[in-house]
């Protein structure tokens, strides 16, 4: 899940990091109250979960209070990649000598995590990475062990630091590091930090995406992930909603399965005949027949699906169940798109009947229901 802005950098102050001096507003009243308490000149930054935002438009300089809130009613009346500007951060401007790099990510391959720091900030670290790897500092962290002071004061020398700087520099990477672990980051980075003119040190953007396993020991972030600002599609909610897996993608067959091992092969295979998958969704063992019906019903709700794919191989999940489902579905939703069905496992026969008698026809072979499937959506779902 990811963070706001404004929400990890009150995580960040929180754990002794310095931060611009600022405030979150949502209308014009309360963007006068923050900037009466300010010194200009100011930054407002919308508060919107995509990537690019500056270069889009939604990061708006200001030398007086009067520039500044006609600053925050553009960028609140804006929408940002499709998305509505609802709140602004609005902060005091930093003078900078020198724009820094330092975040820490998970590293699966060396199941660790690394640091990742360079001398060049502000921009895309991937663009670094390409016009000048050289810049790029890796240091990966034994998760038993840490990330201690000495790892700290190490990739401060390496930016160039020392002294005095190299000790504060170190500090504030052992605290964020300190943060990531608390808040059980799959991505902590400060983009820039700053060094100012006066030779001190501010994280002036911040970006934290929790491990979405982790959420339930963070549910004040929870709650948020299934409100209107939330960054997942209006599909995706509704499956968390009813404790299903969904997952978009970008291509024009819809896939049900239940376990994640079974969908990744239907997925491959729909791949391998030519065709593919617009989403998919898991609905895990034992899903009773409305959970089914639910799980078509936001399947099918994504415009692109033109044919869907349903692969049940019955364990604990009984055909049967999965029958009935099916025509709940068609019932309920009004199901018009060509669906093909895979139907293997406990209650077999009698999931078949039920569908069969509802003159849907079921296959047994996963690689004939895929060949299938990827004829009808090559054909336009007819």
């Amino acid at each position: 899940m990811k963070l706001f802005e404004y929400e990890a950098k009150n995580i960040l102050a929180k754990y002794g990091i310095p931060t611009p001096q600022g405030g979150l507003a949502t209308d014009k009243t309360q963007a006068h109250e923050i900037l009466s308490k300010l010194k200009p000149p100011f930054v407002v930054k919308a508060q919107v979960l995509v990537a690019g935002r500056g270069k889009a438009g939604g990061i708006l300089f200001a030398d007086s209070i009067s520039e500044a809130e006609k600053s925050v009613e553009k960028l609140l009346g804006m929408q940002i990649k499709g998305i509505p500007v609802r709140s602004v951060w609005i902060e005091e401007k930093i003078q900078v000598k020198k724009e820094l790099y330092f975040g820490i990510t998970t590293d699966r391959f060396n199941q660790s995590y690394v640091v990742i720091a360079s001398a060049v900030g502000g921009m895309e670290i991937e663009e670094v990475a390409a016009q000048a790897p050289e810049k790029i500092i890796k240091l990966l962290i034994n998760p038993r062990h840490g990330f201690s002071s000495f790892h700290a004061r190490q990739v401060a020398r390496k930016l160039g630091y020392a002294s005095g700087q190299l000790s504060e520099l170190g500090k504030i990477f052992e605290r964020l590091y300190q943060v990531g672990m608390d808040y059980d980051a799959e991505l902590i980075e400060m983009n820039p930090i700053v060094e100012t003119v006066e030779g001190k040190f501010v994280a002036a953007d911040a970006r934290i995406i929790i491990d979405d396993n982790a959420l339930f020991r963070h549910p004040e972030y929870k709650k948020r992930l299934l409100s209107e600002e939330s960054e997942l599609s209006p599909q995706e909610i509704e499956a968390l909603k009813n404790d299903l897996a969904y997952v978009k993608l970008d291509g024009n067959i819809g896939v049900i399965g239940n376990g994640a091992g079974l969908v990744m092969a239907t997925l491959d295979t729909i791949q391998y005949y030519g065709g593919k998958p617009a989403n998919f969704l898991d609905v895990g063992g034992g899903a009773p027949s409305d959970k089914i019906a639910t799980a078509l019903k936001i399947v099918l709700s994504d415009p692109n699906v033109n044919a869907l794919f349903i692969n049940i191989l019955g364990g604990i999940t009984r055909c049967d169940e999965v029958a009935r489902g099916i025509l709940e579905a068609k019932t309920r939703v009004g199901v018009t798109k060509p669906m093909v069905i895979r139907l293997v496992g406990t209650n077999e026969e009698e999931g078949k009947r039920i569908l069969t008698e509802a003159g849907i026809h079921v296959l047994e072979s996963m690689e004939e229901a895929a060949q299938r499937v990827v004829e009808i959506a090559k054909s336009g779902g007819k």
